[in-house]
């Protein structure tokens, strides 16, 4: 994240209380995604039939996530020694097909200490607080933020994508120019592969453990 001055980083964090006091919690946000699915809607102002599509693909890819993530012992000691109060704050829409394997993984690591929370915020409902965390000027998400609640400071960021995946996006716009439909099946097949691993390891990193 690039340094703010003062004004701007306090009006930032403000729009950051703002969200998690309005934010959902985990299974709130299934439910909607789900509730969605079931009624071919998808979440933001568009009702695009590629975005109810993706919805109710990620809808089923959730459900399956949210069932076979495995956090190794390793993972969860770590997760274990946080003990100060965190938010994991997340930026997501239905539709984005980067968030159905990344929220899972979140998921689960709140779950395993209750120093953490986990609030989510849709994006396109909260563009001024999005404006602030851009990804190469685009609104890309999932995008997290750590903040430290008695510090009242956003300690860490994360997203659109994991580090892997980042590096074969990358990879793929420099030889083809751009993501097509092609990448974007072959990213999927890469997420199942990797079983939230990558997601996991680059959210460990963002972890106070000192």
């Amino acid at each position: 994240m690039e340094v703010l001055n003062g004004n701007t980083q306090k009006a930032t964090l403000d729009l950051v209380q703002k969200a998690i006091a309005k934010g959902m919690d985990y299974t709130a946000y299934r439910t909607l995604v789900g509730e969605l699915a079931e009624a071919k809607q998808t979440t933001g102002p568009e009702q695009l039939e590629s975005l109810i599509n993706y919805t109710e693909l990620n809808n089923r890819r959730m459900k399956r996530w949210d069932k076979t993530i495995k956090l190794s012992d390793v993972a969860k000691a770590k997760i274990a020694k946080v003990d100060k109060k965190l938010v994991f704050l997340v930026l997501s829409e239905s539709w984005c097909g980067d968030a159905a394997p990344s929220l899972p993984v979140m998921n689960k690591i709140t779950e395993l200490n209750p120093n953490i929370e986990f609030k989510i915020v849709l994006r396109d409902d909260n563009l001024e607080l999005m404006d602030q965390f851009l990804t190469n000027g685009g609104r890309s998400i999932p995008k997290l933020l750590v903040l430290d609640k008695a510090q009242k400071d956003i300690i860490g960021e994360w997203g659109p994508r994991p580090s892997i995946a980042t590096d074969m996006v990358q990879a793929y716009k420099l030889e083809h120019g751009a993501l097509d439909s092609a990448f974007k099946q072959d990213l999927q097949v890469w997420y199942n592969k990797d079983k939230g691993q990558n997601i996991l390891e680059d959210l460990l990193e963002l972890l106070p453990l000192e």
